[in-house]
């Protein structure tokens, strides 16, 4: 039998496509930073719990911005949104470069830079979700998601492998500068893709207008497919987000050094981008519901084999079944929220879910780097992996409707 690549359909459209190679750049230079600030805060102390600080740094600027970020997503343009919010990642990148050049970097300054961009993220991340479907028609929508996490995940694989090699060789600066200029990608894109159309909210006054705020929040609550897959996404990454740990499981369980490291950073992406490879492939996903919670479950699975693992290939095949499962999860549940919300509130309830998704991953940074210090990093990891089942479970009783969702508009 004969299988027949060929190319995605959202590809078709030019200002997509801008989009689609500007993020595969800009995220391998991102990834590179953010898996070289693990590595960078376990030289200058043993102890796990500051690497869980890196967590509250990028949680916290996302609580108490977030919900504005969504706000202005609907009121403005979200072209201009995401291009000044590049500009300030740019700027975070070329501060980390340049202090650990001059050799007086501290944790304190990763800690605000790191807040700085988690601030800019509060409103690039609902700005560039909610401009992706004002570029691609709704039936290409599916796979235009599937793509943006091929996008993702392939630069989520080169770039922490590349700063295992760019750390050894170069040292940790070089890391930082080249997601400085791969930043550089994304704002030639946005140029290139020129204005685009959107449904705006009437109002133009303030972004911090409660009213657009509460209408968002009442629009998610009574929606119990979005709000059930924004509740799972949180209660799975919460128990079973360990990356902030790699550094400890890498160098104190596994015995690795930094190229090792590097790879194993690299490991769930390389999983994620096999599994959306085949998801690209494929015009529809039927039973939508049991794929999504299922993949949910092999997530944390695999999660507890990761924490068992004593050998770097055991841990690495565990790493890529943990990125398989979440890349299956992340297209399904994309999907359903962009198609069950209205255009003029895609913004809102993208800032919402970016505190679901980024809040989980990120507080738990902050539990793993609390229990690891208390009995471990693989107790950490395997408790956090069961966690995740049980929280599955937990969701698939009380909202039964992710069950037996199919995919419908």
């Amino acid at each position: 039998m004969r299988i027949r690549i060929h190319i995605p359909h959202s590809l078709y459209h030019r200002r997509f496509l801008y989009l689609w190679i500007a993020l595969l750049i800009s995220t391998a230079g991102t990834q590179m930073q953010l898996w070289t600030l693990f590595w960078h805060v376990r030289t200058l102390t043993v102890h796990p719990i500051a690497l869980g600080g890196i967590g509250l740094a990028r949680i916290l600027p996302v609580i108490v911005f977030s919900l504005v970020g969504g706000v202005a997503a609907d009121m403005f343009d979200r072209r201009k949104i995401y291009f000044l919010s590049q500009v300030v990642l740019t700027f975070v990148a070329t501060m980390l470069a340049w202090l650990t050049f001059k050799h007086t970097i501290s944790l304190w300054n990763i800690y605000l830079l790191t807040a700085l961009q988690a601030t800019a993220s509060a409103f690039d991340v609902p700005a560039r979700q909610s401009l992706v479907p004002n570029l691609v028609p709704k039936e290409d929508l599916p796979n235009a998601f599937s793509m943006t996490s091929i996008a993702f995940q392939t630069g989520a694989i080169v770039g922490p492998a590349l700063s295992g090699w760019v750390i050894a060789y170069l040292g940790l600066a070089y890391p930082y500068l080249f997601n400085a200029i791969s930043y550089v990608a994304v704002l030639f894109a946005l140029l290139l893709i020129g204005p685009v159309p959107q449904q705006m909210v009437n109002n133009h006054g303030s972004i911090f207008d409660w009213a657009a705020i509460r209408e968002g929040l009442h629009f998610i609550f009574n929606q119990p497919l979005i709000f059930g897959s924004m509740l799972l996404d949180f209660f799975a990454t919460f128990f079973s987000s360990a990356n902030t740990l790699m550094p400890i499981v890498a160098r104190d369980v596994l015995h690795v050094g930094e190229i090792e490291y590097g790879w194993l950073s690299s490991g769930q992406a390389i999983g994620a981008v096999i599994a959306a490879l085949f998801v690209s492939q494929r015009k529809t996903i039927r039973r939508q519901g049991p794929v999504f919670l299922i993949s949910v479950v092999i997530f944390g699975l695999a999660t507890i084999l990761f924490g068992a693992s004593r050998t770097f290939w055991l841990a690495m095949i565990a790493l890529i079944f943990v990125g398989a499962a979440d890349s299956v999860s992340t297209i399904i549940r994309n999907t359903i929220r962009q198609l069950l919300t209205p255009d003029y509130l895609r913004g809102r309830m993208t800032s919402v879910n970016q505190i679901f998704f980024l809040g989980g991953p990120q507080l738990g940074e902050v539990e793993a780097g609390l229990v690891a210090q208390l009995f471990g990093a693989p107790f950490a990891i395997i408790s956090g992996g069961v966690g995740c089942i049980i929280a599955v479970g937990w969701i698939a009783r009380r909202l039964p409707q992710l069950w037996h969702y199919d995919g419908a508009p």
